[in-house]
């Protein structure tokens, strides 16, 4: 019997274009399942809310992208879920906000794995952590961060998160702090298109504490200056914890074959992510549209939509089918000539696999955790084989987060 209770999707129509008939369809089918089970699966971008792991959203089974029930249908082992705080003026008394903001999102996932379903999941601390966890039956959840706004100035704040569990820190977001510059600078704080020229004096001092820690530097987010200089500043290899190419879809929030061969030439890796709006350019006609079905529904962000039931979501979903039968959204396939992109530029080495659930993220073919089996299946459909899968699926991720420990080791 099969360990995952795997949801595949229509997309095995398709398959007809590579493999003839309903037989090698099937066939087909067959060992993306068995190769699935066999591997390790990280996706290393997940969001929470701040009432996570409470009566109201329930990581089991919780309506959500990612659920504990999710991850076992789709044979999702690993998800690092995220700290995420959204940036705010820099003032002290916003610091502490968003360090308590931290500590609340910290707190549930502890309380996920260590109050609740201790025995489905365990937080991993380490790289062999990952392996241990995975063997013995459990899902696996690991920490990142995503925005270093929660630090504020403070420097000694990277040891408690470390010690919490941590292990990147995107080191900016919507709008520049003061450690880095943001790829998208938010007008409505004052933000110019450059506020540090890359990464503050404060910023190196931060990247040079992760690495002592033993944090991966996360690079999605930031300005392509500062990625560079993060890339050149890191004694250890950097991550792109959810970016898509540049090259394929023209967004701020994607990289560039610069930045991408700076990350390679230092060993890190871009976890690819399938973020609709990341992975196929939108006109602007299916965007007005979008947001004028967003203002008649009263819904200011894509958050919100994940929080709608009844015969709200029912009138959301016609709306928006209709909407995206004009401007087919971005699919499995579109995705997957991301990583395509990234490998061939860079080597399969350096690239990775996200999905951003909950916190935007989610594809025609792979909308949430259930759906995981999918991505297999379009990598095989590719050619790709099996070790070149493992090391997409999460190998790479696992080298680059040794060698972090490994540079921290020399740095203590």
């Amino acid at each position: 019997m099969n360990k995952y209770n795997y949801r595949l999707l229509p997309i095995l129509a398709t398959l007809s274009i590579t493999f003839g008939c309903a037989q090698d369809e099937e066939a087909a089918a067959d060992r993306a399942r068995a190769l699935h089970e066999e591997i390790l699966t990280i996706d290393t971008h997940d969001d929470i809310p701040f009432n996570f792991a409470t009566e109201s959203v329930d990581p089991l089974d919780a309506n959500r992208q990612v659920n504990l029930n999710k991850m076992r249908e789709g044979g999702l082992d690993v998800a690092f879920f995220i700290v995420f705080v959204g940036q705010t003026a820099r003032t002290q008394e916003n610091y502490a906000k968003a360090s308590a903001d931290a500590m609340i999102k910290f707190n549930a996932i502890h309380r996920m794995t260590d109050e609740m379903y201790p025995e489905q999941i365990e937080l991993a601390y380490t790289a062999d952590d990952v392996r241990r966890i995975q063997e013995s039956g459990k899902l696996v959840a690991a920490i990142g961060i995503e925005n270093g706004y929660v630090i504020g100035q403070n420097l000694s704040l990277l040891e408690k998160y470390h010690e919490l569990g941590a292990r990147y820190i995107t080191l900016a977001h919507g709008g520049h702090n003061d450690i880095a510059d943001s790829a998208t600078p938010n007008a409505g704080l004052g933000d110019d298109v450059s506020e540090h020229d890359g990464i503050s004096d404060f910023g190196a001092e931060v990247i040079q504490e992760m690495n002592r820690l033993g944090i991966m530097v996360d690079i999605s987010h930031v300005s392509k200056q500062a990625a560079l200089e993060a890339i050149a500043l890191s004694q250890a290899p950097v991550i792109a914890s959810h970016s898509s190419t540049l090259a394929l879809a023209d967004h701020p929030r994607n990289m560039d074959d610069e930045t991408m061969t700076a990350l390679k030439e230092r060993g890190g890796v871009i976890q690819t992510v399938a973020l609709g709006a990341f992975v196929k350019t939108q006109p602007p006609e299916q965007i007005q549209a979008r947001d004028a079905l967003w203002t008649d529904m009263g819904i200011r962000n894509g958050r919100e939509v994940r929080g709608l039931s009844g015969e709200r979501l029912t009138e959301y979903d016609r709306r928006m089918g209709e909407i995206n039968a004009r401007w087919p959204a971005a699919n499995i396939q579109d995705f997957v000539d991301h990583i395509d992109y990234a490998v061939n530029l860079i080597g399969i080495d350096h690239v990775g696999i996200s999905s951003d659930f909950d916190g935007g993220g989610g594809i025609v073919g792979w909308s949430d955790a259930s759906e995981t089996l999918n991505v297999t299946l379009e990598l095989l459909r590719r050619g790709y084989n099996q070790d070149q899968i493992e090391k997409l699926w999460g190998e790479n991720l696992l080298r680059v987060w040794k060698e972090v420990e490994r540079v921290a080791s020399g740095l203590n």
